[in-house]
């Protein structure tokens, strides 16, 4: 078995024995085979990281702040290491999975230098004398979900910043990447972080229900952070409403990019290409709607698809743009799509989904209406659907006529109209001249509608974190009424 269950600072076999295999996407042949736990290890798990939480949350922000500056430097060592596990489990680019790990290291860097970060205030209180105080404190034992999509980015995502504030945390790991994952808890072990404080599951696809809802019902664990699809994310947040457990939510996205008839129409399809096609537009944050006014459509259109035609498509392992998208289900989703469209009157000006394979050129539908399944069902693959606009607040209305509200982004040469845009953009995130695609780990990342609620990232992620707690220093001797 090449990937073990990380319990206890430790590489542990399922109780059961059992494993699975997963698959590399373009041959089609067993990439690695890992342990596919149970119920009864989640709570091996949870009970090893309920035993860390009581000495991790003790410990002072500068032990935490050295270890978590020691794993970003040594993820940055193994880059070569994720990018050939990444390339096997998921199919993505040697550079796509290169910057996966840069900003994890960044991540890992901004989690450190917010443990010295983590404040409390005192607040005046109507009663004489007492000391007043609001004070942030760890929660105890967080469960962090991840995909396979930005895997090395959002499964540091999920733990750092928990740990950081003084958790112990269970990352669940995709079963499209159980390696990479895990890969993850090593270097954090090897940073130094004590046994217990991280523990990593491994699981079947058939068996993720079972653990998710093991996960979610376990006594001892506190919050959740899922990062996933619209679909789980209801199931996660219904399961954790019956047991009062708050949960933070980065789920799908149909981002729009609003092209207004003054922009600069080269920037906006440098800025198109870039969100729609980065990671085969397998994103939260990818372009899936490039809304355009019509004045300008057609000049967009052509040198839209002149560069989505440029772009290299390939085996991973090439010097190509788009390698393979993750299963061979997600070129029959996106066949469907333009099928549809197309019988709908759309017109696909470039790409398509290929008869055999997971290799998918870049693909652009003009012509879309709010009437096609391609205007409101998540894609997640590289194809993007342009849609014509009769002017900026019809542009608006298009943008927000999506059950989802992740990122979006205007393109105007005009700023005081297109912040106006922005404001009343239904969208966690609005980028104005930039692209739908963009992360900082300082940021307030997160979205609203169907596309969840809280938010990761500097203090914000603080917030999500921690436990905001009343307390006072008062006069034993006080007066009282009665």
């Amino acid at each position: 078995m090449d990937v073990g269950l990380l319990i206890d600072g430790k590489s542990e076999a399922a109780q059961s024995r059992r494993s699975f295999d997963r698959c590399n996407p373009v041959t089609g042949k067993v990439a690695f085979t890992a342990a596919a736990a149970g119920r009864e290890d989640v709570d091996r798990a949870v009970r090893s990281a309920s035993r860390a939480f009581e000495t991790w949350s003790l410990t002072g922000p500068s032990e935490r702040r050295t270890i978590l500056l020691r794993a970003a430097d040594l993820m940055e060592e193994r880059t070569s290491d994720f990018v050939e596990t990444g390339i096997q489990e998921t199919g993505a680019t040697g550079a796509w999975l290169g910057f996966n790990v840069g900003f994890a290291a960044k991540i890992l860097r901004e989690a450190a230098a917010m443990t010295t970060q983590i404040q409390g205030e005192v607040i005046p209180s109507d009663k004489p004398g007492p000391l007043a105080m609001a004070l942030r404190e760890p929660v105890g034992v967080l469960v962090g979900m991840a995909p396979w999509n930005a895997p090395v980015i959002l499964g540091v995502r999920a733990v750092a910043m928990p740990i950081a504030c003084g958790n112990a945390v269970i990352l669940k790991a995709s079963e499209r990447c159980p390696r990479l994952h895990r890969m993850i808890g090593d270097v954090l072990l090897d940073a130094g972080l004590p046994a217990g404080v991280l523990n990593i599951i491994t699981h079947s696809v058939e068996d993720a229900p079972e653990i998710v809802s093991a996960l979610i019902e376990h006594p001892e664990t506190k919050r959740i952070n899922f990062t996933g699809s619209t679909r789980v994310g209801r199931i996660i947040a219904e399961q954790a409403g019956r047991h009062l457990k708050p949960c933070l939510l980065e789920l799908g996205g149909k981002a729009p990019l609003i092209v207004l008839d003054d922009a600069d129409i080269d920037a906006a399809v440098n800025a198109a290409a870039f969100g729609a096609f980065l990671n085969q537009g397998q994103i939260c944050m990818s372009t899936e709607r490039i809304i355009v006014d019509e004045a300008v459509a057609d000049e967009f259109v052509i040198k839209f698809t002149a560069k989505a035609r440029d772009l290299p498509a390939g085996i991973p392992t090439d010097p190509v743009v788009l390698g393979s998208v993750v299963d061979a289900e997600t070129i029959t989703r996106v066949r469907d799509l333009i099928d549809d469209a197309v019988a709908s009157g759309a017109r696909l000006t470039c790409g398509g989904a290929p008869e055999t394979g997971t290799i998918m050129p870049a693909t652009i539908l003009d012509r879309v209406t709010p009437e096609m399944n391609a205007f409101s069902a998540e894609s997640f693959g590289p194809i993007v659907c342009v849609i014509r606009a009769r002017d900026a607040e019809h542009a608006l209305e298009l943008a927000n006529a999506t059950e989802y509200g992740l990122s979006s982004a205007v393109f105007s040469a005009d700023v005081g109209k297109a912040l106006n845009l922005a404001k009343r953009m239904q969208a966690g995130i609005c980028h104005i001249n930039g692209p739908t695609v963009a992360d900082e780990a300082q940021m307030p990342f997160g979205g609203v509608k169907a596309s969840g609620y809280g938010r990761f990232g500097g203090r914000a992620g603080v917030d999500a974190f921690t436990e905001l707690r009343w307390i006072t220093i008062e006069d034993p001797h006080q007066h009282y009424p009665f």
